[in-house]
């Protein structure tokens, strides 16, 4: 009985301990308020304070970096092509006070930021152009094969930017973090996620890449058309030129055949007087051979060298 008693007083002041003092961890941030409003400085520092029991409350702060996600809009730039826009953000609570004040909670912070972040967001994407959202590095070269874009117009051609995507977001940034200031909001960082085009955006880009493969593609047949003509007519000089060479070959073999064919009769024949005439007999019976078994009518005088053969006949009867 006497332990318990003893106990008492010890548990009583671990009890006034625990109502007078509180704990501030290394994230976060307090504030005192009595009554409703706020006391004393901020506590920022990690460590045991104290506090009146029952009259005064904490109220904790963040201290971490703090996520902002924003939703996806559809946004218009300045050359009028409609973008669908996902943008994130970190932030911090700089100045707890200022912060409680105003906004009191996260919730109240993630809505004033949605409202400044948003507006600030849209306003950057109607001052600059499409190719200034999307690209950032000014001096980047296209990685293209010159012999597909050759004579092809504009295609593979990357536009030069003035300004770039990273300096469009330091823009927003600066004059984001101007009016969250007021708020005890320091803003730290802006970024565009996610860039899409709208669906009607995205078919016109589709139809246009389309129309430059088919220009690539047209060209391309157009060369081959060439090159199989001029493969085509290289194919008929080469044929016209053998069949030439070939006649001339088989001109020249008949010739020289007819040659030796004429010396070799001519040699025959020229050997005596009777030789010659028989000759001389046969070719006329070759002639009459000739003329009589044709469709020709022939009208002649009986002076005519034909009839020489027939007068002989006549004569010889």
């Amino acid at each position: 009985m006497k332990l318990q008693l003893a106990l008492i007083p010890i548990i009583l002041l671990f009890w006034a301990v625990y109502v007078c003092s509180y704990v501030v961890e290394e994230t976060d941030q307090v504030i005192i308020t009595q009554f409703g409003k706020p006391i004393g400085d901020p506590q920022t520092e990690a460590g045991l304070h104290w506090k009146v029991p029952f009259i005064q409350e904490i109220n904790r702060i963040e201290k971490r970096f703090l996520p902002w996600d924003g939703p996806s809009n559809e946004m218009s730039t300045k050359d009028k092509t409609y973008l669908i826009i996902d943008t994130f953000a970190r932030w911090r609570i700089n100045d707890p006070m200022q912060y409680f004040l105003r906004l009191r909670d996260e919730r109240s912070a993630l809505s004033r930021l949605d409202d400044i972040l948003g507006s600030e967001i849209r306003n950057a994407v109607a001052k600059h152009e499409l190719i200034e959202i999307v690209r950032t590095d000014k001096d980047r070269k296209a990685r293209i094969d010159e012999s597909l874009v050759q004579g092809v117009g504009k295609v593979g051609v990357l536009y030069p930017i003035k300004i770039g995507r990273e300096l469009v977001e330091q823009q927003i940034l600066e004059k984001a973090a101007a009016k969250l200031q007021g708020f005890g909001i320091e803003l730290l960082d802006v970024r565009f996620k996610r860039i899409n085009y709208n669906e009607t955006v995205r078919r016109r880009i589709y139809e246009r890449m389309v129309s430059e493969r088919n220009q690539i593609a047209d060209r391309f047949r157009s060369e081959g058309a060439g090159e199989a003509a001029k493969i085509m007519g290289k194919k008929e000089k080469d044929l016209a030129e053998i069949e030439s060479e070939a006649y001339r070959s088989v001109e020249q073999i008949y010739g020289e055949a007819d040659a030796n064919a004429s010396a070799i009769y001519a040699e025959s024949y020229n050997k005596s007087p009777g030789a010659v005439e028989f000759y001389s007999f046969i070719k006329t019976l070759d002639t009459y051979k000739e003329v009589l078994n044709s469709d020709i009518s022939l009208f002649i005088t009986t002076k005519n060298p034909l009839f020489k053969l027939f007068k002989t006949l006549d004569s010889g009867n």
